[in-house]
């Protein structure tokens, strides 16, 4: 059985908060990786708390829950009636990609402990 704690640690928000790159797109809430970064020494406590508080109970806002997405044209293609022509670039919110990454981080781990993935 996984045994998955609710409780985020400030060391962890902390490191994935770091691990964003500077030159993304804006999400929805319009705060650049950049400035998050240098906020977040102000403000981790309270990003954690929500975190946790999202992980634990399960609930994220609707307002988290938002995104747009953007289709673009790749360059080069040929043909752009294929579908394989165009990439598509989702806007979220802060706070949803980093939590995203933190789940992201728990499965690997996961996969890696019960050796749910076979490789060649």
């Amino acid at each position: 059985m996984l045994n998955i704690s609710p409780i985020i640690s400030t060391e962890e928000i902390s490191k994935l908060i770091r691990s964003l790159l500077n030159k993304k797109v804006l999400g929805l809430d319009g705060i650049p990786n950049k400035v998050l970064k240098v906020a977040a020494l102000v403000i981790i406590k309270d990003l954690v708390e929500v975190a946790s508080y999202c992980f634990a109970s399960g609930i994220i806002l609707k307002s988290l829950k938002k995104s747009i997405t953007v289709v673009l044209c790749k360059e080069g293609k040929k043909d752009y009636s294929l579908l394989g022509s165009y990439k598509l670039i989702t806007l979220k919110n802060m706070l949803v990609k980093v939590l995203e990454k933190y789940i992201a981080n728990i499965i690997s781990k996961a996969a890696e402990e019960y050796r749910l993935l076979l490789w060649n």
